[in-house]
Protein backbone atom coordinates (compact mmCIF):
# COMPACT_ATOMS: atom_id res chain seq x y z
CA UNK A 1 0.00 0.00 0.00
CA UNK A 2 1.27 3.51 -0.45
CA UNK A 3 1.87 5.30 1.98
CA UNK A 4 -0.52 7.99 4.12
CA UNK A 5 -0.19 11.48 2.40
CA UNK A 6 0.48 14.02 5.52
CA UNK A 7 -1.16 17.31 5.82
CA UNK A 8 0.83 20.46 5.34
CA UNK A 9 2.10 21.78 8.54
CA UNK A 10 0.77 24.91 9.71
CA UNK A 11 4.26 26.87 8.61
CA UNK A 12 3.69 25.83 4.69
CA UNK A 13 -0.09 27.17 5.26
CA UNK A 14 1.19 30.34 6.74
CA UNK A 15 3.40 30.69 3.49
CA UNK A 16 0.87 29.80 1.02
CA UNK A 17 -1.37 32.53 2.33
CA UNK A 18 1.41 35.10 2.33
CA UNK A 19 2.56 34.18 -1.40
CA UNK A 20 -1.54 34.79 -2.41
CA UNK A 21 -2.49 37.52 -0.38
CA UNK A 22 -1.71 41.04 -1.44
CA UNK A 23 1.22 42.32 0.31
CA UNK A 24 0.66 45.57 2.22
CA UNK A 25 2.29 48.68 0.71
CA UNK A 26 6.05 49.52 2.14
CA UNK A 27 6.08 51.72 4.91
CA UNK A 28 7.27 54.62 4.56
CA UNK A 29 9.31 56.80 5.96
CA UNK A 30 6.89 59.68 8.29
CA UNK A 31 7.06 62.98 6.82
CA UNK A 32 9.24 65.70 7.23
CA UNK A 33 7.20 68.12 9.05
CA UNK A 34 5.36 71.58 7.51
CA UNK A 35 6.27 74.95 7.80
CA UNK A 36 3.45 75.57 10.75
CA UNK A 37 4.92 72.06 12.53
CA UNK A 38 8.72 73.34 12.15
CA UNK A 39 7.75 76.90 13.70
CA UNK A 40 5.75 75.31 16.52
CA UNK A 41 8.95 73.11 17.06
CA UNK A 42 11.19 75.94 17.01
CA UNK A 43 8.80 78.19 19.14
CA UNK A 44 8.33 75.42 22.01
CA UNK A 45 4.72 74.99 21.13
CA UNK A 46 3.08 71.88 21.86
CA UNK A 47 -0.04 72.48 19.70
CA UNK A 48 -1.63 75.39 18.02
CA UNK A 49 -4.31 77.31 19.84
CA UNK A 50 -7.67 75.46 20.45
CA UNK A 51 -9.36 77.63 22.47
CA UNK A 52 -12.41 79.95 22.31
CA UNK A 53 -12.84 81.66 18.79
CA UNK A 54 -13.85 84.87 20.54
CA UNK A 55 -10.44 85.33 22.63
CA UNK A 56 -10.70 87.86 25.71
CA UNK A 57 -9.29 91.36 25.49
CA UNK A 58 -5.66 91.44 26.23
CA UNK A 59 -4.75 93.08 29.46
CA UNK A 60 -2.78 96.58 29.19
CA UNK A 61 0.01 94.98 31.30
CA UNK A 62 0.66 92.65 28.84
CA UNK A 63 0.91 94.83 25.85
CA UNK A 64 3.22 97.12 28.15
CA UNK A 65 5.74 94.16 29.01
CA UNK A 66 5.49 93.37 24.82
CA UNK A 67 6.13 96.86 23.71
CA UNK A 68 9.14 96.79 26.44
CA UNK A 69 10.46 93.87 25.28
CA UNK A 70 10.43 93.16 21.61
CA UNK A 71 13.29 95.12 19.44
CA UNK A 72 11.40 94.89 16.26
CA UNK A 73 8.09 96.82 17.93
CA UNK A 74 10.62 98.95 19.89
CA UNK A 75 12.31 100.03 16.35
CA UNK A 76 8.65 100.16 14.52
CA UNK A 77 6.88 101.91 17.26
CA UNK A 78 7.61 104.82 20.15
CA UNK A 79 11.04 104.05 21.71
CA UNK A 80 10.03 103.07 25.33
CA UNK A 81 13.99 101.88 26.24
CA UNK A 82 17.14 104.60 25.55
CA UNK A 83 18.96 104.08 21.89
CA UNK A 84 21.79 101.59 22.85
CA UNK A 85 20.02 99.97 25.68
CA UNK A 86 20.58 96.50 26.34
CA UNK A 87 17.94 94.49 27.97
CA UNK A 88 19.15 91.80 30.04
CA UNK A 89 18.30 88.07 28.99
CA UNK A 90 15.81 86.00 30.82
CA UNK A 91 14.88 89.15 33.09
CA UNK A 92 11.59 91.52 33.03
CA UNK A 93 12.75 94.66 33.66
CA UNK A 94 9.41 96.27 34.42
CA UNK A 95 8.47 93.85 36.84
CA UNK A 96 12.44 93.53 38.47
CA UNK A 97 12.42 90.03 38.03
CA UNK A 98 14.15 86.96 36.44
CA UNK A 99 12.09 85.40 33.58
CA UNK A 100 11.36 85.09 30.12
CA UNK A 101 7.54 83.82 30.30
CA UNK A 102 4.33 85.93 31.70
CA UNK A 103 1.02 84.62 31.61
CA UNK A 104 -1.81 86.65 32.32
CA UNK A 105 -4.10 84.09 33.99
CA UNK A 106 -8.00 85.13 34.64
CA UNK A 107 -10.27 84.22 37.22
CA UNK A 108 -11.90 80.50 36.13
CA UNK A 109 -14.39 80.75 39.63
CA UNK A 110 -16.34 83.93 38.15
CA UNK A 111 -18.66 82.53 35.93
CA UNK A 112 -19.63 80.03 38.68
CA UNK A 113 -20.22 82.68 41.52
CA UNK A 114 -23.28 83.48 42.72
CA UNK A 115 -24.48 86.45 43.08
CA UNK A 116 -23.66 88.62 46.28
CA UNK A 117 -26.73 89.15 48.97
CA UNK A 118 -26.75 92.56 50.67
CA UNK A 119 -24.75 92.63 53.44
CA UNK A 120 -24.89 94.65 56.42
CA UNK A 121 -21.76 97.26 57.52
CA UNK A 122 -19.31 94.41 59.03
CA UNK A 123 -20.75 91.22 57.74
CA UNK A 124 -18.96 91.29 54.29
CA UNK A 125 -18.90 88.37 51.93
CA UNK A 126 -16.01 86.04 50.72
CA UNK A 127 -15.11 85.66 47.01
CA UNK A 128 -13.56 81.92 45.97
CA UNK A 129 -11.05 82.44 42.67
CA UNK A 130 -9.70 79.70 40.77
CA UNK A 131 -7.05 79.93 38.74
CA UNK A 132 -5.89 77.30 36.14
CA UNK A 133 -1.99 76.87 36.19
CA UNK A 134 -1.86 73.49 34.49
CA UNK A 135 -0.29 75.07 31.48
CA UNK A 136 2.87 75.73 33.13
CA UNK A 137 5.68 73.18 32.67
CA UNK A 138 7.18 71.25 35.94
CA UNK A 139 10.55 72.95 34.14
CA UNK A 140 9.63 76.20 34.80
CA UNK A 141 10.55 78.57 37.89
CA UNK A 142 8.39 80.93 38.81
CA UNK A 143 9.60 84.19 40.09
CA UNK A 144 6.18 86.49 40.42
CA UNK A 145 2.80 85.59 41.28
CA UNK A 146 0.94 88.55 41.75
CA UNK A 147 -2.48 88.57 42.75
CA UNK A 148 -4.61 91.37 41.28
CA UNK A 149 -8.07 92.39 42.09
CA UNK A 150 -10.44 95.17 40.74
CA UNK A 151 -13.69 96.32 42.67
CA UNK A 152 -16.83 97.80 40.95
CA UNK A 153 -16.37 101.62 40.79
CA UNK A 154 -19.67 102.49 42.13
CA UNK A 155 -19.08 100.31 45.58
CA UNK A 156 -15.20 101.04 45.84
CA UNK A 157 -16.28 104.26 48.03
CA UNK A 158 -13.67 105.33 50.35
CA UNK A 159 -12.82 103.98 54.01
CA UNK A 160 -12.17 105.76 56.95
CA UNK A 161 -9.15 103.99 58.00
CA UNK A 162 -9.21 101.75 54.96
CA UNK A 163 -9.36 97.78 54.40
CA UNK A 164 -7.86 94.86 55.44
CA UNK A 165 -7.45 91.86 52.67
CA UNK A 166 -6.86 88.39 54.05
CA UNK A 167 -6.48 85.54 51.38
CA UNK A 168 -7.14 81.65 52.46
CA UNK A 169 -6.92 78.43 51.07
CA UNK A 170 -9.92 77.36 49.90
CA UNK A 171 -11.69 74.23 49.85
CA UNK A 172 -12.69 72.46 46.62
CA UNK A 173 -16.67 72.43 48.16
CA UNK A 174 -18.75 74.77 49.59
CA UNK A 175 -16.30 75.15 52.60
CA UNK A 176 -14.70 78.37 51.04
CA UNK A 177 -11.57 79.44 53.79
CA UNK A 178 -11.45 76.31 55.79
CA UNK A 179 -7.38 75.98 54.99
CA UNK A 180 -4.83 77.93 56.67
CA UNK A 181 -4.39 82.26 56.34
CA UNK A 182 -2.36 82.61 53.56
CA UNK A 183 -1.27 86.25 54.06
CA UNK A 184 -2.68 89.56 55.56
CA UNK A 185 -2.28 92.59 54.02
CA UNK A 186 -3.53 96.62 54.67
CA UNK A 187 -5.08 98.45 51.74
CA UNK A 188 -5.37 102.10 51.82
CA UNK A 189 -7.85 102.36 49.05
CA UNK A 190 -9.94 100.38 46.13
CA UNK A 191 -9.89 102.94 43.62
CA UNK A 192 -7.23 101.52 41.94
CA UNK A 193 -6.16 98.24 41.35
CA UNK A 194 -5.21 95.91 45.09
CA UNK A 195 -1.85 93.76 43.88
CA UNK A 196 -0.61 90.97 46.50
CA UNK A 197 2.23 88.86 46.03
CA UNK A 198 1.58 85.04 46.64
CA UNK A 199 4.81 83.62 45.88
CA UNK A 200 6.12 82.31 48.94
CA UNK A 201 2.67 82.31 50.85
CA UNK A 202 0.29 80.48 47.96
CA UNK A 203 3.23 77.88 47.72
CA UNK A 204 7.25 77.65 48.44
CA UNK A 205 9.42 80.22 46.73
CA UNK A 206 12.03 77.36 44.81
CA UNK A 207 9.13 74.97 43.89
CA UNK A 208 7.56 74.28 40.63
CA UNK A 209 3.58 75.98 40.43
CA UNK A 210 0.68 74.12 41.56
CA UNK A 211 -1.52 72.64 38.58
CA UNK A 212 -4.15 75.15 39.99
CA UNK A 213 -4.90 77.21 42.75
CA UNK A 214 -7.94 77.99 44.99
CA UNK A 215 -8.16 81.28 47.36
CA UNK A 216 -10.60 82.46 49.19
CA UNK A 217 -10.17 86.43 49.54
CA UNK A 218 -11.98 88.38 52.15
CA UNK A 219 -12.22 92.53 52.50
CA UNK A 220 -13.22 94.17 55.85
CA UNK A 221 -13.38 97.59 56.27
CA UNK A 222 -11.21 98.56 59.36
CA UNK A 223 -13.87 100.91 60.26
CA UNK A 224 -17.64 100.83 59.71
CA UNK A 225 -18.35 101.11 55.76
CA UNK A 226 -20.09 99.40 52.71
CA UNK A 227 -19.15 96.40 51.66
CA UNK A 228 -17.13 96.41 48.38
CA UNK A 229 -18.09 93.98 45.54
CA UNK A 230 -15.59 92.13 43.36
CA UNK A 231 -15.29 92.86 40.01
CA UNK A 232 -12.29 90.87 38.25
CA UNK A 233 -9.38 88.70 39.67
CA UNK A 234 -6.27 87.93 38.10
CA UNK A 235 -2.76 86.39 38.37
CA UNK A 236 0.14 87.57 36.55
CA UNK A 237 2.79 84.71 36.90
CA UNK A 238 6.38 85.10 35.83
CA UNK A 239 8.43 82.20 35.27
CA UNK A 240 11.86 81.35 34.24
CA UNK A 241 11.99 78.31 31.90
CA UNK A 242 16.46 77.80 31.73
CA UNK A 243 15.79 76.34 28.12
CA UNK A 244 15.02 78.98 26.52
CA UNK A 245 17.30 81.01 28.30
CA UNK A 246 21.27 82.62 26.94
CA UNK A 247 23.70 83.74 29.55
CA UNK A 248 24.82 86.45 27.50
CA UNK A 249 23.10 89.69 26.92
CA UNK A 250 22.51 90.94 23.42
CA UNK A 251 21.85 94.57 22.37
CA UNK A 252 19.04 95.57 20.04
CA UNK A 253 18.87 95.76 16.67
CA UNK A 254 19.20 98.71 15.07
CA UNK A 255 20.20 98.08 11.29
CA UNK A 256 18.28 96.54 8.93
CA UNK A 257 19.45 93.31 6.81
CA UNK A 258 21.23 93.44 3.44
CA UNK A 259 18.83 92.81 1.07
CA UNK A 260 19.01 92.12 -2.91
CA UNK A 261 21.88 91.00 -4.47
CA UNK A 262 22.04 87.03 -5.91
CA UNK A 263 23.40 83.70 -4.68
CA UNK A 264 26.72 84.42 -6.38
CA UNK A 265 27.59 87.34 -4.46
CA UNK A 266 29.45 87.96 -1.00
CA UNK A 267 28.02 86.60 2.14
CA UNK A 268 25.76 88.99 3.54
CA UNK A 269 22.13 88.74 5.41
CA UNK A 270 19.39 88.09 3.54
CA UNK A 271 15.24 89.33 4.20
CA UNK A 272 13.18 86.65 4.96
CA UNK A 273 9.86 87.98 6.73
CA UNK A 274 7.73 84.76 8.57
CA UNK A 275 3.97 85.93 8.39
CA UNK A 276 1.67 84.12 11.10
CA UNK A 277 -1.21 84.77 8.75
CA UNK A 278 0.80 82.82 6.01
CA UNK A 279 0.72 79.79 8.56
CA UNK A 280 -3.02 80.50 9.92
CA UNK A 281 -2.01 81.53 12.92
CA UNK A 282 -3.23 84.98 12.87
CA UNK A 283 -6.44 84.41 15.39
CA UNK A 284 -4.44 83.17 18.09
CA UNK A 285 -0.87 85.31 17.95
CA UNK A 286 -1.52 88.72 19.07
CA UNK A 287 1.64 90.37 18.15
CA UNK A 288 4.04 90.44 16.43
CA UNK A 289 2.25 89.87 12.93
CA UNK A 290 5.18 88.33 11.92
CA UNK A 291 8.80 88.69 12.06
CA UNK A 292 12.17 89.36 10.49
CA UNK A 293 13.83 85.82 10.41
CA UNK A 294 16.32 86.57 7.53
CA UNK A 295 19.10 84.04 6.37
CA UNK A 296 22.31 83.81 5.16
CA UNK A 297 23.68 83.62 1.66
CA UNK A 298 26.77 84.34 -0.37
CA UNK A 299 29.89 83.07 -1.54
CA UNK A 300 32.77 82.62 1.05
CA UNK A 301 35.83 82.49 -1.89
CA UNK A 302 38.22 85.25 -2.14
CA UNK A 303 38.14 88.25 -2.58
CA UNK A 304 34.40 88.07 -0.92
CA UNK A 305 35.81 86.13 2.32
CA UNK A 306 37.97 88.98 3.16
CA UNK A 307 34.95 91.51 3.97
CA UNK A 308 31.44 91.81 2.43
CA UNK A 309 28.34 94.70 3.02
CA UNK A 310 26.18 93.07 6.02
CA UNK A 311 28.42 90.59 7.28
CA UNK A 312 31.28 90.54 10.23
CA UNK A 313 34.75 89.79 9.85
CA UNK A 314 35.81 86.34 9.10
CA UNK A 315 37.55 83.68 11.40
CA UNK A 316 41.23 83.22 10.78
CA UNK A 317 40.81 79.69 9.38
CA UNK A 318 37.68 80.88 7.30
CA UNK A 319 40.32 82.90 5.25
CA UNK A 320 42.85 80.31 5.31
CA UNK A 321 40.36 77.64 3.74
CA UNK A 322 40.18 80.50 1.61
CA UNK A 323 43.43 80.78 0.30
CA UNK A 324 43.97 76.83 0.44
CA UNK A 325 40.89 76.98 -1.99
CA UNK A 326 42.59 80.21 -4.57
CA UNK A 327 45.38 77.97 -4.29
CA UNK A 328 44.65 74.21 -4.71
CA UNK A 329 40.79 73.76 -5.71
CA UNK A 330 41.19 70.28 -4.93
CA UNK A 331 42.47 70.83 -1.42
CA UNK A 332 39.43 71.12 0.73
CA UNK A 333 36.48 72.73 0.43
CA UNK A 334 35.31 76.15 0.83
CA UNK A 335 34.25 78.35 4.07
CA UNK A 336 30.49 78.12 4.34
CA UNK A 337 27.97 81.61 5.09
CA UNK A 338 26.01 80.95 8.37
CA UNK A 339 24.97 83.80 10.90
CA UNK A 340 27.29 85.24 12.90
CA UNK A 341 24.88 87.39 15.05
CA UNK A 342 21.73 86.58 16.16
CA UNK A 343 18.64 88.67 18.16
CA UNK A 344 15.41 87.50 20.07
CA UNK A 345 11.87 87.95 19.25
CA UNK A 346 8.87 88.56 21.94
CA UNK A 347 5.65 86.71 20.81
CA UNK A 348 2.05 87.32 22.51
CA UNK A 349 -0.30 85.20 22.20
CA UNK A 350 -3.37 82.89 23.69
CA UNK A 351 -2.55 79.33 24.92
CA UNK A 352 -5.39 76.59 24.97
CA UNK A 353 -6.68 77.65 28.56
CA UNK A 354 -7.32 81.37 26.84
CA UNK A 355 -4.30 82.93 29.11
CA UNK A 356 -2.18 85.58 27.43
CA UNK A 357 1.04 84.32 27.56
CA UNK A 358 4.32 86.86 26.52
CA UNK A 359 6.92 84.48 25.70
CA UNK A 360 10.63 85.30 25.05
CA UNK A 361 12.84 83.48 22.35
CA UNK A 362 16.83 84.10 22.00
CA UNK A 363 18.51 83.14 18.62
CA UNK A 364 15.25 83.74 16.23
CA UNK A 365 16.59 86.71 13.89
CA UNK A 366 19.65 86.51 12.15
CA UNK A 367 21.36 90.14 12.00
CA UNK A 368 25.13 89.38 10.38
CA UNK A 369 26.45 86.58 8.70
CA UNK A 370 29.79 85.61 8.09
CA UNK A 371 32.40 83.45 6.54
CA UNK A 372 32.62 80.53 9.09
Amino acid sequence: MPPPRRRPGHRVLFLLLALLLPSPPPTRAPAPPGPAAALLQALGLPDVHRGALTPRPVPPVMWRLFRHRDPQEARVGPRRTPQGTTLRPCHVEELGVAGNIVRHIPDRGAPTRPPEPARAAGQCPEWTVLFDLSAVEPAERPSRARLELRFAAAEAAEAPFGWELSITQAAEGDGAGAGPVLLRQAVPTLRTPVRAELLGAAWPRNASAPRSLRLALALRPRAPAACAHLAEASLLLVTLDPRLCHPLARPRREAEPAVGGSPGGACRTRRLYVSFREVGWHRWVIAPRGFLANYCQGQCALPAALSGPGGTAPLNHAVLRALMHAAAPGAGGLPCCVPARLSPISVLFFDNSDNVVLRHYEDMVVDECGCR
